[in-house]
C-alpha cells in the first residue's frame, strides 16, 4: 500500500490544492518499508489527483481540501483522510495503528473569499477549513 501526505518541512501541509510536495510512504504488513518526498512541479487542485494516481497512492492524509478535489480523489479510488494536522510521520504511524484523528466531512470553504492563499492557514478554526 502507498500512503501520500501533503508535506512541508516535516508537517502536514494544510491546503491540498496548493501543496508543493507529498511524502509517500510504502507500507507492507502494517510497517513502513520506504519513504520519498516528491515535488508536484506546480500542479494544483484537480491535477493533483492524477499526480497521486501516477504514483500509485491509495490513501491521502491531508489538512483542508475542497469538494472538487475530494470528488477527483474519489473517482481515482484514493481514500481520503482529511482535516489532519501535525507531523506527517506521526500521522502515518497513527493511521497504521488505527488511531488517526481525521474529519470524514472535511471541507475547505475559503475559496471565493477576497484574499490570497498566502494570507491564511487552513486548519485554523477562524478560517473554515478542516470542517470548522
Amino acid at each position: 500500500m502507498r500512503i501520500a501526505v501533503t508535506y512541508e518541512d516535516g508537517m502536514i501541509f494544510q491546503h491540498f490544492g496548493h501543496t508543493e510536495q507529498f511524502k509517500l510512504y510504502d507500507v507492507e504488513d502494517g510497517q513502513i518499508t520506504g519513504t520519498q518526498i516528491v515535488d508536484t512541479n506546480g500542479q494544483g487542485h484537480g491535477a493533483l489527483s492524477g499526480f497521486l494516481t501516477g504514483r500509485k497512492a491509495e490513501i491521502l492524509i491531508c489538512g483542508g481540501i475542497g469538494g472538487g478535489a475530494q470528488a477527483a480523489l474519489k473517482e481515482a479510488g484514493i481514500k481520503l483522510f482529511g482535516g489532519v494536522s501535525g507531523e506527517a510521520d506521526q500521522a502515518v504511524k497513527d493511521f497504521l495503528a488505527g488511531r488517526l484523528a481525521y474529519d470524514a466531512d472535511v471541507q475547505c470553504s475559503h475559496h471565493g473569499h477576497d484574499h490570497s492563499c498566502g494570507e491564511h492557514h487552513c486548519g485554523e478554526e477562524k478560517h473554515g477549513c478542516s470542517g470548522n
